[in-house]
């Protein structure tokens, strides 16, 4: 079946990525490159969907939460939660799978179109290791930031909904992003963006190598990325979720 040749290609490939680069200095050097490509250039979109779904839960989560016998500052303690469970981590890597994924898959396919790819292996380059390593390297050390940072936010933007309307005051939302905090969490969703990191960056990256054809092929290669990365992500998700919180 072609899913099989499909996980088979995909499995030779990271074995040719995972190999010692041959300049340790420019390898370090596009690391840093690929850290601001694809960290710091996701800073925005990330910060700005942080804070409106911290905003937008609080106000849900309070106008759900009318019963009298429901404390309000649940829905600081509910927030903080989810924000840390799922959204900070499952949702912005969503984002992240079609903002980042594509940019990679687009960038590799062009360069295997106009034969760069070839011509590093004239050269005696490993051009996986060379084009994708840096990539992979530079998403496990910057994504679990942007995690932390969309936290954050998120939890700004609940308080931000606390001091511009009614829907729950300041003190009762601070109450409850004080009350039960689990260190465990964090744990569990840096686990989760470290492997949703490494899902995006070689997924993508496979459908950028493999690219075949003229400048539309590299359109449908980075479709593909974006869209395989994204069930890839929620697959995991729930084997994650079923092994580290059941």
């Amino acid at each position: 079946m072609k899913i099989f040749t499909h996980i088979g290609q995909y499995l030779l490939l990271m074995g040719k990525v995972f190999s010692r680069p041959e300049r340790l200095r420019i390898f370090l050097k596009q690391v840093f490159k690929e850290i601001e490509i694809i960290g710091m250039n996701s800073l925005g979109i990330v910060a700005i969907v942080s804070v409106f779904m911290g905003a937008v839960l609080t106000l849900q989560v309070g106008i759900n939460f009318v019963h009298p016998l429901i404390p309000n500052y649940l829905i600081g303690l509910t927030v903080r939660d989810t924000m840390i469970l799922e959204f900070a981590s499952t949702i912005i890597c969503l984002i992240l799978a079609g903002k980042a994924g594509s940019n990679i898959a687009s960038e590799i396919g062009t360069m295997r179109i106009t034969d760069q790819i070839d011509a590093l292996e004239i050269m005696g380059v490993n051009s996986a290791t060379h084009l994708i390593l840096p990539k992979v390297i530079a998403a496990l050390l910057f994504f679990p930031i942007l995690t932390l940072i969309s936290i954050i936010l998120g939890v700004a933007g609940g308080i931000g909904v606390s001091l511009l309307t009614d829907v729950v005051t300041f003190y009762d939302y601070v109450d409850g992003l004080r009350l039960f905090f689990h260190p465990y969490y964090i744990l569990y969703t840096m686990v989760k963006m470290l492997i949703y990191a490494f899902i995006i960056t070689t997924v993508s990256s496979y459908h950028g190598y493999f690219t075949n054809g003229g400048a539309l092929e590299v359109g449908k290669s980075s479709t593909k990325a974006v869209v395989y990365s994204i069930i890839a992500i929620l697959v995991m998700d729930l084997v994650i979720t079923q092994l580290m919180l059941t």
